[in-house]
């Protein structure tokens, strides 16, 4: 058991972040076994195949993730490979400048990760952190960027319901529920850990709370020096993140932009062609390429080529217009 001690303040600067790096670090971890319960198989099943066509040299990223072990804290992820984000909603490319600027004297990690990767590192930092960067990005344009609305939506709903409890009851209410491994009592917060305990102090800089979709059923925590303490875990309603019922048309959002368009913007629950969409609407694939367009000029949907294909995607503006008008009906 770990014990994270909160002066006043640390409670004062406890705050909430996303992180799109952490995801792609996350997700590569559900990819290489992490995944027992099948929470992200509908995601895996999808992403395995294009990560497979799109033939990519993804070791130096793999190379860096353990393979899950049975235990909940065993084969720790590099802490310079996923940085603490600095700002609360930074975008990929910035965590990536970070990653990229990472001095030599913090590129270390545990003897689960390749060692020939880390000698390459060692020997060659800035070169192979501009490969790693480089492959992070290739890797999430393929197989993140077009459920990221899905996947923010998720994680800033989370962070609105913890912040109303940190608001109505202060830390103690912020974390009674946060996560079963996880417990508040007397000041001090409890973090379950099968190897490591004793007592751990924030010095006053606060515990940065980061939600995250893909590391259900464990939490992460950062604690050692320099970074600033943060704490990964599961947000509420993860569970229901890859179900795909089909989304009925909101007629609000049909008087506003027309059937088929609305249409269109609502089986938009997962990425699809032009093809797909046709066969599910009734639509003609002219008509649905039509509409797409005009979507994409709107900021409403946004595109993502795959091989020969191109899939179409809610963007976070699209997500937000369907929820809305989801609730008005």
């Amino acid at each position: 058991m770990i014990e994270v001690g909160f002066s006043m303040e640390d409670v004062a600067r406890t705050r909430f972040a996303l992180s799109p790096l952490w995801e792609v670090v996350a997700s590569v971890r559900v990819l290489k076994g992490a995944d027992e319960q099948g929470l992200h198989r509908t995601w895996t099943d999808r992403a395995r195949p294009r990560l497979a066509a799109a033939g990519l040299d993804l070791g130096v990223l793999f190379d860096l993730v353990p393979v899950p072990s049975r235990s909940p804290w065993a084969g720790s992820v590099p802490s310079f490979l996923c940085p603490p984000p600095t700002t609360p909603l930074p975008s990929l490319a910035m965590e990536l400048a970070t990653l990229r600027a990472t001095p030599p004297e913090l590129i270390r990690t545990t003897s689960a990760v390749s060692a020939e990767r880390m000698a390459a590192l060692r020997a060659n930092p800035e070169a192979e952190l501009a490969r790693l960067a480089e492959a992070i990005e290739a890797y999430w344009e393929l197989v993140l960027a077009p459920y990221w609305p899905r996947i923010l939506t998720l994680l800033e709903s989370d962070i609105r319901y913890r912040a109303g409890r940190l608001v109505d009851g202060g830390a103690q209410r912020l974390f009674a529920d946060l996560d079963p491994q996880v417990a508040w009592a007397d000041g001090t917060l409890h973090l379950s850990h099968r190897s490591v305990r004793g007592p751990r102090a924030l010095d006053g800089r606060g515990l940065l709370l980061v939600p995250s979709a893909f590391v259900w059923p464990r939490i992460f925590s950062v604690l050692g020096e320099p970074w600033q303490p943060s704490l990964r875990y599961p947000p509420r309603g993860v569970g229901a993140l890859w179900q795909t019922r089909p989304t009925p048309v909101p007629e609000a959002l049909a008087g506003v932009m027309g059937r088929s368009r609305a249409l269109l913007l609502a089986e938009l629950t997962a990425p699809a062609s032009t093809t797909e969409l046709s066969r599910r609407t009734g639509l003609t694939p002219g008509g649905v390429s039509q509409h797409l367009t005009a979507l994409r000029t709107a900021g409403l949907v946004s595109a993502h080529r795959y091989g020969r294909q191109m899939l179409y995607a809610r963007t976070h503006t699209g997500e937000a217009v369907v929820e809305a008008a989801s609730a008005e009906s």
